[in-house]
């Protein structure tokens, strides 16, 4: 079961790198890649704060038409508009709203590498603040020597600390590991 998994991750992570790559190609041309990484945002906000939104764009119950009906209502009360607008109604007409998170996530990343930035994965077992974003933002500038893009995420599974993906790198400080590794020192000893 664990490898349908992986293998169904790894075709939807194909299919939101393709269409994140498109739109990128897209906003270049136009020469608004700004504003669609800012409509993304906006959108990925709206999704994390509406469960209704997450079950309108996650469940196959609802039919792409009233998919696209309810969506072209919520992005013209937000204001996303234009190519951006566009896009996520493209995503909900040929069924692959499900990838939408995934397909900002993969967009900000292509972003980012235009821009010569890094980008950092990083997972915390609770909301970080703006401030504790910032500083983890600069100290891994000071040492990446370059500007940072964080990708945050929460896994309360972690119970407290953080782990920070910068590349190929990650360092892992969260209290979960910890406790795993003091698990396995305790069992040598015995």
């Amino acid at each position: 079961m664990a490898t349908d998994h992986t293998v169904t991750t790894g075709m939807t992570t194909g299919v939101a790198e393709r269409y994140a790559s498109a739109l990128f190609d897209l906003a270049k041309d136009q020469s608004k890649q700004a504003q669609v990484e800012h409509d993304l945002i906006q959108f990925q906000s709206l999704m994390n704060e509406s469960a209704d939104l997450r079950r309108l764009i996650m469940s196959p119950a609802f039919s792409a038409a009233d998919q696209s009906k309810a969506l072209s209502k919520i992005i013209e009360r937000a204001g996303i508009g234009g190519l951006s607008g566009n896009f996520i109604k493209v995503l909900a007409r040929n069924r692959r709203l499900f990838i939408t998170s995934d397909v900002i996530n993969n967009y900000r990343l292509i972003a980012a590498r235009a821009r010569g930035e890094v980008s950092a994965d990083v997972t915390s077992a609770h909301p970080l603040t703006d401030a504790q974003l910032q500083a983890l933002k600069d100290q891994l500038k000071a040492s990446v020597g370059r500007d940072i893009t964080l990708q945050a995420k929460v896994d309360p599974a972690l119970l407290g600390g953080l782990v920070v993906k910068v590349g190929s790198r990650m360092i892992d400080s969260s209290i979960r590991t910890k406790i795993e590794q003091l698990k396995v020192a305790m069992k040598g000893t015995g």
